[in-house]
């Protein structure tokens, strides 16, 4: 336990000084009953009658009086809470296949209308970033936990060039690594040389920290580098990767923009993406779909140790103990000690 204010745990060289006050009355209260003859004689009859009882009520006041004068430092303690927290990276695919008209009234204004939703229900102790990835990847937003700066990054998204799921996850991982490695990594970019830096150690098998990605695309990887080896690295970093898919494995034949573009997506790559990383593949063909799943990607709820000021709960306790110590006090001798 520490205290905000520790000064004031000086006040409490005040309970011995009680303590010696009480003593020294009670030794006062002997010697006049020794003093007044059969008057004092009653008196000590009805004080052995009370027994333990006379010096209850004090006892309480002076038990009080120190958890209030702890109060006064205000105290804090390390409490496990239960919480809904963790570090949600939204990495959409703006490759040109995603202006596509089959969901309306485009594939990427559904998705982003899925995610917008998604965004608006999620509590302040869960932080969310967006990337875009096409034929490279890109941060638009590092992870925070202010709903009105990510819902301007998501409208911002329109659709570029190829598709490239490993820049997608490589991007989604940097941003993720920037976020829970340093609270005040914010620069992205920097005048200054570049540093080397460590390789993560990766996790314990099994064991997955409270950041996932999620993954929307609707097409085949036709770009560098691989997504599987990229897959590893997030295993490696107990990042889980959960891929939606939006289209056919068949194929379909676009209009987009005046053109007409084949777009098949690979289901194959975007099942063993969630497979190894222990997250889940979805596919929507729909916009109420899209919405249903992100439904199913609330994070998780965890407990996490926290200090936090525990002043009330002291305080509280005097207040209740010194009611009790009145109480008996007034029951028993009709005053207050």
């Amino acid at each position: 336990m520490s205290f905000i204010w520790p000064v004031m745990l000086l006040s409490l060289l005040l309970v011995p000084l009680g303590v010696w006050l009480y003593i020294r009355l009670q030794q006062r209260r002997r010697q006049l009953v020794a003093t007044y003859g059969s008057l004092g004689f009653v008196q000590a009859a009805a004080g052995r009658r009370l027994g333990w009882r006379r010096h209850l009520p004090p006892t309480l006041f002076l038990i009080g009086l120190t958890l209030l004068l702890i109060a006064l430092a205000r105290p804090q303690a390390v409490v496990s809470l239960p919480r809904v927290e963790g570090t949600v990276i939204l990495a959409f695919d703006i490759s040109g296949s995603m202006a596509a008209t089959d969901l309306k009234p485009t594939r990427m204004e559904a998705a982003k209308a899925a995610a917008l939703d998604f965004v608006k229900r999620q509590p302040l102790t869960v932080q969310i970033g967006v990337i875009g990835f096409s034929d490279s990847g890109f941060a638009l937003q590092a992870p925070t936990n202010n709903q009105d700066i990510i819902l301007a990054a998501i409208n911002r998204l329109t659709p570029q060039r190829g598709t490239s799921l490993g820049q997608g996850i490589l991007a989604s991982l940097k941003t993720i690594d920037l976020s829970l490695g340093s609270a005040q990594a914010t620069r992205l970019y920097s005048t200054l040389a570049p540093t080397p830096t460590s390789v993560p150690t990766p996790m314990p098998k099994g064991k997955y920290i409270s950041a996932a990605i999620v993954l929307l695309t609707d097409g085949e990887n036709n770009a560098s580098p691989d997504p599987l080896d990229v897959a590893q690295t997030a295993i490696n970093r107990g990042v889980r990767i959960y891929t939606v898919g939006i289209g056919s494995a068949v194929g379909t034949t676009l209009h987009v923009n005046g053109f007409t573009v084949h777009t098949q997506l690979d289901e194959a790559m975007l099942q063993q993406i969630a497979q190894i990383t222990n997250g889940v593949y979805y596919n929507a063909q729909n916009q109420q779909e899209l919405r249903t799943i992100y439904d199913n990607l609330d994070p998780q709820l965890t407990i996490k140790p926290e200090k936090m000021e525990v002043t009330s709960l002291f305080a509280g306790g005097s207040i209740l103990i010194l009611l009790i110590g009145g109480t008996f006090s007034l029951l028993w001798f009709s005053r207050l000690p």
